[in-house]
């Protein structure tokens, strides 16, 4: 029985979600947009998150898909709506957080809500109404020149300022246990409670876990799984992760966590390889010989990899930007369904972009959510092969042995 809806502004983050729905008991399935027809297994599902493109739309369409989204997940019996967006707010002064929470709080007659995008777990913190990552202000982090949304400011409602028709009030910790949801009335208004520690999240879940519609990053939506199951007097299943066959790995991030991955992965003497740009635009080197490289390693994980530091991502793109990055993702997306087609169970994948081609290319609709391998990292099991095991991971996310630990997970060992 569905109870909960997530809604989120990209697949990642979808991934990220429904990591912390299980890791709170619930058990959830994941779709890749608003379904066009009848998939199977909701019913098994007690909470359903839809995967959006809604970060960088523009806005009309974001908020027209999120309210579709709204409506699908109504319709199997959603009784609550989480709309998911990322810890560190990306967004613009004509970003979509605002105006999709905005149609949300009203399709939902919602009188407030919450606006939450700390993840303490991951160093994403609230206070005040600051938002901070890893003790510093978002807009003096190393995001705040996302080339797609630039962080410019670390208040949160001075960047829901230009997007919102609605106030934004802080909530400080020492006034949260006063607080009431029947404090609510008049026009519409968002809270925005301090969130620092993993305490917090139950606490604010505690006050405004009744409310049709909440919002924020993955940090609440542990406990507020939790919650639910208490509810319903049971937690759900979640699928084996482990399965036979081969592997590969594929990155394209070039966050310094994915860098720092590639680094020890390829430390431990596993084979790497990485695709060049440069040289693949002058046919020096072609996919076709990526994948037979994949194929030449026998009983070892290969990883293939576009990820490089800043400086030569500079570089590259005076070939051409979106030249660039249509290349590698699409080379990397390939990789991915040949190496589906050709018998490989298990693809792991870090970067979000990267993500997003590689599951396109694979083609399935929707995902059991299992175990985690990082805070907001699952073993997703496609419902249309259930033999595969996908796992794809934001850039920033997960440790520097990240790489040996989604294969470890995911391994079937002789005896299982």
């Amino acid at each position: 029985m569905t109870v909960l809806g997530c809604i989120a502004d990209d697949f990642t983050g979808a991934s990220d979600a429904a990591s912390f729905l299980v890791k709170g008991g619930m058990s959830v399935r994941l779709v890749n947009g608003v379904p066009e027809r009848e998939d199977g297994g909701e019913d098994d599902a007690q909470a359903i998150v839809v995967a959006l493109k809604s970060r960088t739309q523009e806005t009309e369409g974001a908020v027209r898909d999120s309210l579709a989204a709204a409506e699908y997940l109504l319709g199997k019996g959603a009784r609550q709506i989480y709309f998911k967006y990322c810890s560190t707010f990306d967004s613009t002064p004509e970003g979509n957080i605002g105006p999709v929470a905005d149609a949300l709080m009203e399709r939902l007659k919602a009188p407030c809500t919450v606006l939450c995008p700390a993840l303490p777990v991951n160093g994403r913190t609230v206070r005040d109404g600051e938002l901070m990552v890893n003790g510093v202000p978002l807009h003096q982090s190393p995001m705040k020149n996302h080339p797609l949304t630039p962080m410019w400011d670390c208040r949160i409602g001075e960047l829901m300022r230009p997007q919102s028709r609605y106030g934004c009030r802080i909530l400080r910790r020492e006034e949260l246990k006063g607080w009431s949801p029947d404090a609510c009335g008049g026009e519409p208004f968002y809270l925005i409670p301090d969130y620092e520690r993993e305490e917090d999240g139950a606490a604010i879940v505690d006050v405004f876990g009744d409310l049709p519609l909440l919002t924020g990053g993955s940090g609440l939506l542990e406990p507020l799984a939790r919650r639910w199951t208490a509810r319903l007097g049971t937690a759900g299943r979640i699928p084996e992760s482990r399965t036979g066959g081969r592997a590969i790995l594929l990155a394209g991030s070039c966050s310094k966590a994915t860098l720092g991955q590639i680094a020890w992965y390829e430390g431990q003497g596993n084979p790497c390889l990485k695709l060049d740009p440069e040289a693949m635009l002058a046919g020096r080197q072609t996919v076709e010989e990526a994948w037979e490289f994949v194929e030449s390693q026998g009983d070892q994980t290969p990883l293939v990899y576009s990820s490089d530091t800043p400086e030569k991502v500079r570089e590259y793109q005076k070939l051409g930007r979106e030249r660039v990055a249509q290349l590698l993702e699409s080379s990397t997306a390939w990789l991915a369904r040949t190496a589906a087609e050709n018998g490989f169970a298990r693809i792991i994948c870090a970067g979000g972009e990267t993500a997003g081609a590689v599951t396109k290319a694979l083609g399935f609709s929707s995902y059991w959510i299992g175990e985690s391998v990082a805070p907001g990292v699952p073993v997703m099991v496609p419902v249309e092969n259930p033999r595969i095991r996908l796992i794809l991971k934001s850039g920033n996310f997960g440790q520097e042995d990240f790489f040996g630990r989604a294969l470890a997970m995911t391994e079937k060992r002789g005896e299982d």
